[in-house]
């Protein structure tokens, strides 16, 4: 049953740690506020109280030295400083690796188990020589002196009692109670467990998948209440869970007694007897006295109440969990599953539509209308499913900014903004490595050390942005700094030193920085841990193009560098605008399409020789279809415009036919096709045939290099 649980928890271990990540990086640079510094404490509580019910001693053993140290900080014994906050990190990727170790089902080599322990030796030194560990004791208040309520020991010393009553659905919400008991062992010690067993029905009636024992526990730990209660963190709301501590008096034994009888129609005294955790007259004289006022220790399922009336107890705030119980995790695999389902759905209705049209059948057009309507608003709400935030991934650059800039020993710092964007989560998981590129570089190669800058009157702190938004249809994500901006004679000698271009060449603008986009491409004097090897940029490039985006650079001296990249908002199912060329059909994304207009004979003679129009007084560049493709000439005497906008420029697509608006589903091209310039994918229409879906960044900067080239013929 835990095993079948363990997917949840990587997840929600990776969840944890990031939240404990983005929380250092904050209280490094905004200060620690005592709600950041408990946010801090919870992540690692939970994410220790998470490993210790599936057996994980490695994630366990280092949580809670980290917990302790930041229990330290929450009592103001101890401050983040950077060398703490920096070892803290360092402890957050070694719990990562832990987890990914446990994901895969595998246990941590020497390697792994000797950079715990120097972790943790490092950890160990923040405790606070002198401070002795808090008494177990000393983690309730005391009951009021009275003669009939002397205190009471077991025998052997005194210990905790723990009466444990679990829900009966413990099992089928993916609990072992046994793993509780489990855990309880990693910080202490059980001296006696004793089963209670008045639950257990006839064997006829039994289910196997319900929990039908409680347990009286007798446990020996030096760990406070907070640290024992927090370890049934996850089963206290529907189960009775009571806590005495060592040296409680009579009556709280004897209200325990009388709690479980008149929930159980039963008595545990022997039972307590057995866990040692009373003597046979102690128990005599805590059922003789009478003292009807004495206060409860710890009775749990009211934990919280629990902690306002012990001013002692130092459970870290819980957090609001109730929304969580809105929400479920769905494995990403299904939804793909769903989303290709419904593109399967999509060409259905089409050709369902397409025969409800060649039948001229009123009823049967209605009902076909209405379900291609239907599966429109299931489409989009599937696709609302796969969009996630982009502000997550940009987050994950904090920590690269603060590394980064603490080898480069620059102070840098990143801007975010736009985070509130959404984009596929296929796109958002595939741009992450070429947005770490871009990133590095922009530290590296664009901001300058703190002399240069107080020297080129600007603040010695260096800074990134990254920022996102949507355009046409697509997302835009921008990577910019306000370093010294890009050097185009250096460029060009680097390029030429290469073999990439000829020496003395003169490129516009535009091609000098694409040339930072060729294989094996650097202007880094020295090969380092960042730079200099010339991989990356045509990495970062190709990626993007695998994404059907595209990438453009802009700079200037002095000021710095912006990097965008335009990516469509989803790769599985778009609106389209259908158009034929000849007896071929093609797609373009609907969003881009600004109108559509007849070509005019006029307009067509001076469009034959100059390749574009005079539009309502602007230029429209044209891009002839048939030409491009290599189609049959044209036969028909009329043609339309489809004036499609991409990245600020507005291109006119000459077409023969314009088919209508049309949904979607993209396929991509086998390998034998991949090389194919200006189509990116295809997808099947009603009647069954193919249409080509156009690649339109491509298409548009194939025009914009041939708009160029009579001025640079050296390109």
């Amino acid at each position: 049953m835990m095993q079948e649980a363990l997917p949840t928890f990587i997840a929600e271990a990776g969840e944890l740690l990031e939240q404990m990540e983005s929380g250092l990086l904050h209280i490094e640079q905004d200060g620690a506020d005592t709600d950041a510094v408990h946010a801090l404490f919870r992540a690692v509580h939970t994410l220790k109280g998470s490993a210790g019910l599936f057996g994980l001693h490695h994630i366990v053993a280092c949580a809670h030295v980290a917990e302790s140290v930041l229990d330290e900080v929450r009592d103001g014994r101890q401050a983040i400083t950077p060398a703490l906050a920096t070892l803290l990190l360092s402890v957050g990727d070694y719990l990562a690796a832990l987890v990914a170790l446990a994901a895969a089902g595998a246990e941590p080599d020497d390697a792994c188990a000797a950079t715990g322990l120097a972790l943790g030796d490092e950890l160990q030194t923040y405790l606070g020589a002198g401070l002795a560990p808090p008494a177990a004791a000393s983690t309730v208040p005391a009951a009021p002196a009275a003669p009939a309520a002397t205190p009471v020991r077991a025998a052997g010393g005194g210990h905790w009692h723990l009466s444990l009553r679990f829900n009966a659905d413990v099992l089928r919400h993916g609990m072992d109670p046994l793993s509780f008991l489990h855990y309880l062992s990693t910080f202490g010690e059980i001296v006696h467990c004793a089963a209670v067993t008045g639950a257990l029905p006839p064997l006829p009636e039994l289910d196997a998948e319900s929990s039908y024992f409680g347990y009286e526990v007798g446990y020996r730990s030096d760990a406070d209440q907070a640290s024992i209660d927090g370890a049934f963190e996850f089963v206290r709301e529907d189960s009775s869970i009571c806590l005495l501590p060592p040296g409680s008096s009579g009556a709280d034994f004897r209200h325990l007694i009388e709690l479980r009888a008149a929930q159980e129609h039963s008595c545990i005294d022997q039972l307590l007897i057995q866990c040692g955790s009373l003597t046979p007259a102690a128990l005599e004289a805590a059922m003789a006295a009478a003292t009807p006022e004495a206060p409860v220790r710890s009775e749990t399922p009211a934990p919280s109440e629990a902690a306002e009336t012990d001013p002692d107890t130092r459970r870290p705030p819980r957090g609001a969990r109730a929304p969580e119980a809105n929400l479920i995790r769905v494995d990403a695999a299904k939804l793909d599953q769903l989303i290709d389902l419904i593109g399967e759905l999509i060409i259905a209705s089409a050709g369902a539509g397409l025969a409800a049209q060649q039948a001229a059948a009123p009823a049967l057009l209605e009902s076909a209308t209405k379900v291609t309507r239907l599966v429109e608003q299931v489409r989009d709400s599937a696709l609302t499913l796969r969009m996630v935030p982009v502000g997550a991934t940009f987050n994950r650059f904090q920590r690269v900014v603060r590394d980064v800039s603490a080898e480069l020993d620059k102070d840098i710092r990143l801007e975010i903004s736009g985070a509130d964007t959404e984009l596929d989560k296929t796109v958002v998981e595939k741009i992450a490595d070429p947005l770490t590129h871009l990133v590095r570089n922009a530290m590296d190669h664009g901001i300058e050390p703190a002399a240069a800058r107080r020297a080129a009157g600007k603040p010695a702190h260096g800074t990134v942005r990254l920022n996102a938004y949507h355009d046409a249809g697509a997302i835009v994500i921008e990577v910019a700094d306000d370093g010294g901006g890009l050097n185009q004679q250096r460029i060009l000698a680097k390029a030429a030193e290469r073999g990439l271009i000829e020496a003395g060449a003169q490129l516009a603008e535009r091609d000098i920085y694409n040339l930072i986009f060729e294989p094996g491409f650097s202007t880094a004097d020295a090969v380092s841990n960042l730079s200099g090897r010339g991989v990356g940029m045509d990495v970062v490039k190709r990626n993007i193009a695998a994404l059907r985006g595209s990438i453009e650079l802009s700079s200037r001296a002095g000021h710095g560098t912006t990097i965008s990249i335009r990516l469509p908002l989803t790769l599985a199912i778009i609106d389209g605008f259908l158009i034929g060329v000849g007896q071929a059909a093609y797609v373009v994304p609907l969003a881009l399409v600004v109108e559509c207009i007849e070509l005019t004979a006029a307009q067509a003679a001076e469009a034959n020789g100059n390749h574009y129009i005079n539009l309502r007084g602007e230029v429209l560049p044209l891009v002839r279809l048939r030409q491009l493709f290599g189609a049959a000439p044209a036969t028909l005497r009329r043609e339309n415009v489809v004036v499609i906008r991409y990245g600020g420029r507005r291109v006119g697509l000459v077409v023969d036919h314009l088919m209508g608006e049309f949904q979607t589903v993209i396929k991509p091209l086998g390998k034998v096709f991949s090389q194919l310039r200006g189509i990116g994918g295809f997808t099947i229409l009603g009647n069954g045939q193919v249409a080509l879906i156009l690649n339109v960044p491509e298409l548009v900067g194939r025009l914009i290099r041939q708009q160029a080239a009579p001025e640079s013929p050296a390109a």
